[in-house]
């Protein structure tokens, strides 16, 4: 099933845009505060007019989400080498207690001998 899509109105550089998502009301005005934010940062830095500061805005975001992806694949590829760590440690700590096992039961044989 589709979701509805709904119509927010946001207020980016000091314009009004009407923005149909299907996100939340919440989600969509989150985006929006985030996008004025670094466009009135690089209007403060920079004077330039809004459309190169739109493009400017959204060059460093998707900087943004190039970084956090990387930063997203990376903590996967660890997890994933901890995971596998972990799993050998068990089959370690499962091979030590055989041993132990097995050492056991010939301590209690050779003392059963005695």
């Amino acid at each position: 099933m589709q979701n509805q899509k709904i119509r927010v109105t946001v207020r980016i550089a000091g314009k009004d845009y009407t923005i149909a998502s299907t996100d939340a009301p919440e989600y969509v005005n989150r985006v929006a505060g985030y996008v004025d934010r670094k466009m009135n940062e690089l209007s403060l830095a920079t004077h330039l007019p809004a459309s190169q500061l739109a493009v400017l805005a959204a060059i460093n975001a998707t900087d943004d989400m190039l970084k956090s992806r990387d930063e997203i694949d990376r903590l996967r590829r660890e997890g994933q080498a901890l995971h596998q760590q972990t799993e050998q440690l068990k089959a370690d700590l499962a091979d030590r207690d055989r041993e132990i096992a097995r050492l056991t039961a010939a301590l209690e044989a050779k003392r059963a001998d005695a």
